[in-house]
């Protein structure tokens, strides 16, 4: 996959709608019913500290980056069978890489 053809305003508007119920960004947030995402790039499933994983998430250990969220956020239950993400995925290519464009700014 190339450097990130995402769109960070289009980005924002969709983790807002479909995301920000489960998640926050920044550093210092609360985790919600998901973890907070703050410095996600760079780390592995299952690590942020304070957040109660599946063990399905600490034993996959792949390291989040552009390409794994790309594929992980297409259907997280059969990036990760086991778990507890309830959410079905983004389906349009276009609408990851607009997530992903807007995390990378958000999460730094």
């Amino acid at each position: 996959m190339p450097e990130s053809k995402g769109d960070v305003t289009a980005g924002a508007k969709l983790f807002k709608q479909r995301c920000q119920l489960c998640h926050t960004c920044k550093k210092g947030e609360a985790h919600k019913v998901g973890p907070n995402l703050h410095g996600l790039f760079g780390r592995k499933t299952g690590q942020a500290k304070g957040y109660s994983y599946t063990e399905a998430n600490i034993s996959k250990a792949v390291v989040w980056n552009e390409d794994t969220l790309f594929e992980y956020l297409l259907n997280p239950k059969k990036y990760i069978p086991g778990t507890k993400m309830v959410f079905a995925g983004f389906k349009k290519p276009q609408d990851r890489h607009d997530v992903i464009a807007f995390l990378k700014e958000e999460t730094a």
